[in-house]
Formats: structure tokens, C-alpha cells, sequence
């Protein structure tokens, strides 16, 4: 049935009366944060109006930051939580290395991941039910039964070659040509990068990160005996290029240790022209960058976006990814393309383990030769779009005012800023005591940074997350300073 729009005594432009028909369905609540509107052409039809006359609506309804558009998928709307903007580098800022230390509290945090008894609010692993384990279940046991003396077999580095060659081909759509021989399967991405690291630098060298930064990488860090360089980032454009430019300036840096897609934590995405940025700067004083892209495929639109290797001329990025948070956490199957470090990080890895587990990486060939990995993509993208939302939705009704947060357009990482004075080490603790698990701010900093922010995870959506978001507002009330 077409839907004709309503008047108002003054007349108002037929987008602007659009617009405000589509924002009155919002405020009453028929789409919620994260639902997909109705197509250009949809409403279109409903309105009777010109295409031209919904796509002005709908760019009007972006302005108000009502909705979102999302590439060849569509429109959402948006979470009413206001936005993380991120700091803006000047060059008096003080930019030094720091020797890095192991934590306990980051040992412990890894460990609540794993108890099944703490609501897992801040567990950066994909949901099981969001994995195609029956497929993959079914696979592993075809592929050890065909494949029988190679299940038990080492698989040396490179790695099983018909793996190599699906990676090759999905690298394509990164905008990386590497050929198989250029890739190096890991025991996940957390060994892709500690080869890079340990291929790249020595004991004492400098590694510049972007800040706020994974606290496992923190920690990897600190066990090889390096000191990092805390580069300030941005949820829109990650790391900051003038603040890296400076700090090349100021000190010697051995390599540069980025997430580029959708980072842990602020979930940013770095701009293809501030990853072309990056890797030119970085080449120009010879200093290895290693990218980290694990969560690249989980991209909301429909278009993966590349890796700043695909800018690479020089063999002088490593790109590191793994299949940990899109089908199979505990296969522990990831891969590096090395450049001109490959043969020195395939001689560190036999050093290390000899080789990635066999079965793991015949299982995860064969899926992504015929399993369907494409579509899986488009289901948890899809998935992982309306979680976020929500949990968004639900931290702007529970938290106190004045928090914000980031808007991710990929990965199931939110970033959370409660008002200032607000101890996220001390709700960590409280949260703790509840049954609940989250991963507090101070952890992604050497330097005291990020006392009143946590990390929460948006990888399952159900009643009892949200209940487990109402009890951490209301813990955060009770935190708040005065």
C-alpha cells in the first residue's frame, strides 16, 4: 500500500517532509539502533516520489547523524551515543619510549575471557553460534579421512600449499598479489606478529605503536625485551602520521606495529590514503611496518577495504591476519606475507613449533576452496552491524551522561569513555564481583592513559548481555566522582 506524506501548515521541501516521516518512525521506535531502513527505491514507491527526492531525505537524516550509510548494503540508523572524536596531535606533545612490563592484571583479564562463569562483556572472540562449526566439523573429518598421511604429517613453512593458495587468492581482494610461496601459515596471527617482531628487531630497539593499543601485543612486547613508542590515534583515521613523522625525527624506531582495519580497541579504519601515508613515510626512513589485519573481513558494507600492504613497494610490510575471529578461534590458523623477511621468519618459525597443526589447516583449505566463506562473511557482517548498535543503544539508556563512545563500521569492538573521574580499574573490579568480565582501559597504555574508559565486546547480542549492560551502568553511576 502506498503511503502519501503528511502535511503541515507550512510546506515544507518534499525530502525535508520525507525525512521527517522516516525520523518520526525512528523516534517511536519501529526501527531501532541498527535496523536497515527501507531502500532508496522502496521508499520510493511507498512515497510516491522521486528517487532523487529519498536520497536528499536520507542525506538530510545522515546530517542529523540519524542514520548511517553503509556501502552497497544500505541505510541504518545510528546509535544515539555520542561519538569518541580522539586527540589531535600537536608537536609540543611529549613523545618518549617506555620500557613496557608483563601485567598481572592483563594474565587475569585473558583468563576471565575463558571462564564460563563471567558474563564475557569484554571477550574480543567471535560467538559460537555465529561460527560454522557443524561445516567445519564435517570438513576436518572428510579432509583427514581423504588426506590420512598428511593429517599426521608436519606441514613445514611455509605451510600446506593448498592453503597457501586460497590465502593468495582472498589477499586479492586486500589488494595484495602475493603468490603462495609468499605466505607463511602461523599459529594464529599473535605468531604471525611475534615472528615479525622477533625478524625485525633485537632486545632494547623501539617499536611504535598507536595508542590506545591491544594489551596483548603490550605484553609480546614486553617479553622480547623492547620498548614501545605510544603514537596517539583516532577512531576515524588511526594512527596519527604527524605524531609518527615526529617521533622518526626524535628517536630510532626499529618497526611500526599497526591494526589498520577496524583496531583493537577503538575499532578505526584507516583512510587508503593514510595508509598510503603510512607505509611511504615509513619506507623512506627504512623502518619495517608490520600490520596487523585480522578483523578486516568483518567489515558492516560489502567491500573489504585493503591493506596498506597493498601501497607496499619497498618489501618492507608485513601483513600478518589469521582465521581467529571469523570461523575458527581454535583452530589457530593464520598467516604472514613477509616481504623481504619471509625466509627469516619461516627459519624462526621451525625454530619455534616446526609447523602449524596439520588437520587445522586441510580443514580451513577445503573451507575456503568450498565451504562457502563469502557468504558466511555476509551473514556475521551482518550480524555483528546490529550488535554493535544495540549495545550501543543500550550503553546510552544505562551509563551515565556524558559518555561516549565509537562507531565502528566493522569488527564486534566497542570503546567505551565514561565522564572523566570515572575509575575503570575500580569497575572492572566491581564488575568482577558480579559475574561479569570486561577489559578495563588502562591496560591499552603504558603511560596512566584511559583510567576512565573500558572495551566491551558486541560479538553476541541477547537479553542477558543487556542486563549485564544495565548492571555496569549502574555500577558506573555509583563510580562517578562526587
Amino acid at each position: 500500500m502506498k503511503q502519501t506524506l503528511a502535511q503541515t501548515g507550512k510546506e515544507l521541501p518534499l525530502y525535508e517532509q520525507v525525512a521527517r516521516d522516516v525520523r518520526g518512525l525512528i523516534e517511536q521506535g519501529t526501527f531501532r539502533a541498527g535496523d536497515r531502513l527501507p531502500s532508496i527505491r522502496q521508499l520510493s514507491q511507498r512515497f510516491s516520489v522521486s528517487i532523487n527526492t529519498i536520497m536528499q531525505a536520507y542525506t538530510l537524516l545522515e546530517d542529523q547523524r540519524l542514520v548511517e550509510a553503509r556501502p552497497q548494503s544500505g541505510y541504518y540508523v545510528r546509535s544515539r551515543v555520542p561519538e569518541i572524536r580522539g586527540p589531535v596531535f600537536k608537536s609540543k606533545d611529549f613523545l618518549a619510549p617506555t620500557t613496557v612490563t608483563i601485567s598481572n592484571v592483563c594474565h587475569q583479564v585473558m583468563c576471565n575471557m575463558m571462564n564460563k562463569a563471567l558474563l564475557p562483556l569484554g571477550s574480543a572472540i567471535p560467538h559460537i553460534k555465529n561460527l560454522p562449526v557443524d561445516k567445519l566439523n564435517r570438513i576436518m573429518a572428510s579432509e583427514v579421512r581423504r588426506l590420512g598421511e598428511q593429517s599426521v604429517s608436519y606441514q613445514m613453512p611455509p605451510g600446506y600449499e593448498r592453503l597457501r593458495v586460497q590465502i593468495a587468492r582472498r589477499a586479492l581482494v586486500a589488494g595484495i598479489s602475493s603468490g603462495p610461496d609468499d605466505i607463511l601459515v602461523t599459529s594464529g596471527c599473535v605468531e604471525a606478529v611475534s615472528l615479525a617482531l622477533r625478524a625485525t628487531c633485537r632486545a632494547g630497539d623501539t617499536i611504535a605503536v598507536e595508542s590506545p593499543f591491544y594489551f596483548n601485543f603490550m605484553q609480546m612486547i614486553a617479553d622480547l625485551g623492547l620498548k614501545a613508542l605510544e603514537i596517539p590515534a583516532t577512531p576515524r583515521e588511526g594512527i596519527s602520521i604527524e605524531a609518527l613523522r615526529y617521533a622518526i625525527e626524535q628517536d630510532k624506531i626499529s618497526a611500526c606495529l599497526v591494526i589498520t582495519n577496524f583496531s583493537n580497541p577503538l575499532g578505526s579504519l584507516m583512510p587508503d590514503e593514510r595508509k598510503r601515508e603510512l607505509v611511504e613515510l615509513l619506507a623512506s626512513h627504512d623502518i619495517p611496518l608490520i600490520e596487523d589485519d585480522i578483523y578486516g573481513d568483518l567489515t558492516f558494507g560489502n567491500e573489504r577495504p585493503t591493506a596498506a600492504k597493498s601501497f607496499d613497494r619497498s618489501d618492507l610490510v608485513i601483513y600478518c591476519s589469521s582465521f581467529s575471529k571469523t570461523i575458527a578461534p581454535g583452530y589457530r590458523v593464520g598467516w604472514a606475507i613477509g616481504g623481504r623477511f619471509q625466509g627469516e621468519m619461516e627459519r624462526l618459525k621451525m625454530m619455534m613449533n616446526i609447523a602449524t597443526a596439520s588437520p587445522s589447516q586441510l580443514a580451513i583449505a577445503e573451507f575456503l576452496a568450498n565451504g562457502g566463506y563469502d557468504h558466511h562473511l555476509r551473514s556475521i557482517r551482518k550480524i555483528h552491524a546490529r550488535n554493535i548498535s544495540q549495545m550501543a543503544d543500550a550503553v546510552s539508556r544505562y551509563f551515565p551522561a556524558g559518555t561516549c563512545m565509537t562507531h565502528p563500521s566493522g569488527g564486534f569492538i566497542l570503546w567505551v569513555e565514561m565522564p572523566v573521574g570515572t575509575d575503570a580499574m575500580l569497575l572492572y573490579h566491581r564488575a568482577l564481583e558480579q559475574g561479569i568480565s570486561i577489559v578495563p582501559g588502562p591496560l591499552f597504555s603504558l603511560s596512566n592513559k584511559y583510567g576512565n574508559h573500558i572495551r566491551l565486546s558486541a560479538a553476541q547480542w541477547d537479553e542477558r548481555i543487556e542486563q549485564g549492560i544495565e548492571s555496569l551502568g549502574r555500577l558506573a553511576h555509583e563510580l562517578l566522582p562526587g
